[in-house]
């Protein structure tokens, strides 16, 4: 086919031009364009675009299709996607399997499990179909609503169930004779479900701002390939709910659970000492109960610890996900800087958010006994395993724990 002349000395050529195998016009007439009009009212900008084949056109306003950075990030994804879904799998297995793992403690890690499974199997699927396939989108405006409504549900419930799990330690330590009242499963269960009904009620308003965005008509012409699932409602409406969501789940649960995990720190600090002092001035027969506090001290102390830990790798990989969200709403979109920034801001927001449900049950394996022990239980199939043992050893050693602490109670 000839080159086409789309300069607008072409477009003002006689009419044989028109019906030539030369010159854009040819195009216009052929699209049902007035050429009259166009030559008008069109602009250098408007002719060159006259011209562009629709993918030259939606490439232009929407970008590629496909990411470039699709294969790094595609890679990285599928790393974190086996090691989050394994260890989460196995995260829930143990806790629903093993009675003594069936702790108020332990029932919010299952909780925040089954969370990041849900961000793993169902939201990194579909962040990655749209990184291959920017535009269109396919899923239609139910799948749009569902992609939103989960990523922020689970936004919600994943901060909602740490500061539910700091709040249940500080009870725990500070307060353990109302722990059999406030911390029992039953209890424990109904915060749950509530902590995740409010975070689907909560994740409604952003949602609903969303739906599917067409390009606008062009010379006639319409574009349903260029679909996309964006924000439909007026932009200083997703500012506010951003901004509130941003300090309700996020700035402030970190600022509480801060200030509980302040206040368990000074508190074990002055148990530890306290026990040191006993054990060293205690021969007698209270030497017993001293030691079994000691073991329960012990026991807080290595918990606390790990949930600490977790909370710290947890808003450090949330954190680029707030600034991400804030960035787009406040930042100048006209501006080429900005968008270089953020678009490096969410490439890092993303690999992070999805880090973030797949580095728990690591945290697990490393700094708690029972979690490794279990862990080691259920992979290890070989009966001259080393780990079986050890496991049964200690097994008979909580239970026995557990049965001196019920005695206790009673």
């Amino acid at each position: 086919m000839p080159e086409l002349n789309c300069s607008l000395a072409a477009l003002v050529m006689t009419d044989a031009a028109v019906v030539s195998d030369r010159g854009c016009p040819e195009i216009a007439v052929m699209c049902g364009m007035n050429v009259s009009w166009l030559l008008a009212i069109a602009t250098e900008k408007d002719l060159k675009e006259l011209c562009l084949s629709e993918k030259d056109y939606l490439t232009l306003q929407l970008g590629p299709t496909k990411s470039p950075r699709f294969l790094p990030v595609c890679i990285g994804y599928l790393v974190v996607f086996m090691v989050g879904v394994l260890g989460n799998s196995l995260t829930c297995t143990v806790i629903l399997r093993y009675k003594v793992m069936q702790t108020p403690t332990n029932y919010y890690l299952l909780s925040l499990a089954i969370s990041d499974l849900l961000v793993l199997l169902l939201g990194m699927p579909l962040e990655l179909y749209e990184m291959q396939q920017n535009y269109p989108f396919l899923l239609g405006e139910g799948g749009c609503y569902f992609k939103v409504f989960l990523f922020e549900t689970v936004c919600f419930a994943s901060i909602l169930n740490v500061t539910a799990l700091s709040v249940e330690r500080y009870v725990a330590v500070v307060h353990p004779l109302k722990v059999k009242y406030l911390a029992t499963r039953a209890h424990v269960k109904r915060v749950i479900l509530v902590l995740w009904g409010l975070s689907m009620l909560c994740a409604v308003p952003n949602t609903s701002l969303h739906g599917i965005v067409l390009l606008p008509p062009r010379f006639g012409r319409e574009f349903p390939q260029s679909a996309t699932c964006s924000l439909v409602k007026p932009t200083w409406m997703y500012n506010m709910i951003i901004l509130i969501s941003t300090l309700a789940f996020f700035a402030v649960p970190l600022l509480i659970i801060s200030i509980l995990y302040l206040i368990i720190g000074l508190r074990l600090h002055r148990e530890k000492v306290r026990n040191m002092e006993a054990a060293n001035g205690s021969f007698g027969p209270g030497s017993l109960s001293n030691s079994h506090t000691q073991r329960l001290s012990k026991r807080n102390l290595q918990v606390t610890k790990m949930l600490c830990v977790l909370v710290v790798v947890f808003s450090l990989c949330w954190a680029p996900f707030h600034v991400d969200r804030l960035m787009w709403s406040y930042m100048d979109r006209e501006s080429v800087q900005h968008q270089v920034i953020f678009e490096t801001v969410h490439i890092i927001s993303g690999v992070c958010f999805y880090l973030s449900s797949a580095v728990n049950p690591i945290l697990y394996n490393l700094m708690s006994t029972r979690f490794r022990e279990r862990f080691g239980h259920i992979t290890c199939h070989s009966k001259a395993c080393p780990a079986r043992s050890h496991f049964k050893m200690n097994q008979r050693s909580t239970l026995s724990e557990e049965v001196q602490n019920s005695k206790k109670w009673t």
